[in-house]
């Protein structure tokens, strides 16, 4: 979707508001930091920028989109796990394809963009590089959708991202009987309803080549790989949808986030990262409702393609926070450049450090140039 000017994205945001289907709290916030980013940038244009009115993108969520639209973006992710691997050989033997391409440079940098200062940016860059791809070598024309956790965080497999009719990103795994997963010592999730193989939807075939490094399922022969995760290991993609997990998507939970008022406590908040063991937040509540493997694995995560609809919404969650006020929140940035290294000391992270995600993905930017969904590399706007 395209719109001719940003007073059309005015319009957008307008109508937005004024709909009844906007009860939602975070969509009522997001319109309204659309209508702010608007303003902002109309009152600051950037005469460097190649994002102007007429080029602005807008990322839709999953549940808007018409079925045509839904089986456009599945045949272009399913067509890109046919193309082959641009991985070098040397770097990931097991990459068999362009979408294991996206899981190898996640599980090689997993230490350096968790729980860090490049997390948001990274994981923007990320997901547009995805996109891209997508788009460039797959022939799709739309954007990136997200999965409005919140909308569906009662009972997600009824959700039309999983209920695994041929418009979702597929249903459950079987249920198999398997672990709780202990998220802290003696705190666990309880084990969801599913942990088999996908059955369902358009990814019921869907291989998954790389890893497990560190899975949050166990079942009998069923072992993380040993070594960098990144040795060839095909097998099924298994989902365990849970309704434990999903609680901590709740629009209650979302909101908390969001009414932080600086980047420290909005990270803290999303990740979880409150001193409270118990509290999972937003990031790891939406990686553990889809669970399973890869989906429930810190590094091989983005092998279920549900990844980035969920990282998507990630996004929209810091593109809201941001453009509540764009002047001062636009370029944050907190934390360290690792979440570990061998002598447990991590330099803070600064504007200038940069993400290289190897040119197979996408060109090295620095952080700064992340920081603006329409500046840098990018023009996109949420609805």
């Amino acid at each position: 979707m395209r719109l001719s000017s940003f007073w059309g994205l005015a319009v957008l945001a307008a109508a937005s508001l004024a709909a009844p289907s906007q009860s939602d709290p975070w969509d009522v916030l997001a319109a309204k930091s659309l209508a702010k980013q608007i303003r902002y940038h109309a009152a600051n244009p950037d005469a460097g920028s190649n994002c102007n009115p007429r080029t602005a993108s807008v990322r839709r969520e999953w549940g808007s989109l018409s079925k045509k639209e839904r089986k456009n973006y599945i045949d272009a992710a399913l067509c890109l796990a046919k193309k082959p691997s641009k991985s070098p050989r040397s770097f990931a033997p097991g990459a068999r394809n362009r979408h294991d391409d996206f899981v190898a440079t996640h599980i090689n940098q997993t230490w350096h963009i968790h729980g860090t200062g490049n997390f948001l940016t990274w994981h923007r860059y990320f997901t547009w590089a995805y996109e891209q791809a997508l788009r460039n070598e797959c022939g799709y024309k739309g954007y990136q959708p997200y999965w409005a956790w919140n909308k569906y965080a009662d009972d997600p497999l009824s959700s039309p991202i999983f209920d695994g009719s041929p418009y979702s990103i597929s249903g459950n795994g079987a249920y198999i009987p398997h672990n709780a997963t202990e998220i802290a010592p003696g705190v666990f999730i309880p084990s969801g309803s599913g942990g088999g193989c996908v059955e369902t939807g358009p990814f019921k075939d869907w291989v998954v080549n790389l890893g497990p490094v560190w899975s949050s399922i166990h079942l009998p022969g069923y072992e993380p790989q040993n070594g960098s995760g990144l040795n060839y290991n095909p097998r099924c993609l298994r989902r365990d949808i849970n309704l434990a997990a999903a609680k901590w998507t709740r629009t209650e939970i979302v909101m908390d986030v969001l009414d932080e008022p600086d980047i420290w406590g909005f990270e803290t908040v999303m990740q979880g990262m409150t001193g409270d063991p118990s509290y999972l937040g937003v990031h790891s509540g939406g990686h553990f409702t889809i669970g399973g493997d890869p989906g429930g694995d810190f590094y091989t995560s983005p092998g279920d393609p549900a990844f980035f609809l969920h990282h998507s919404a990630i996004d929209r969650l810091f593109w809201t926070w941001q453009n509540q006020d764009p002047a001062n929140r636009t370029y944050q940035v907190n934390g360290p450049t690792g979440f570990w290294t061998p002598d447990g000391v991590s330099i803070n992270a600064t504007f200038d450090d940069v993400v290289d995600m190897g040119d197979f993905l996408a060109p090295p930017k620095t952080l700064s140039e992340l920081s603006d969904t329409t500046g840098g590399p990018f023009c996109y706007v949420y609805t």
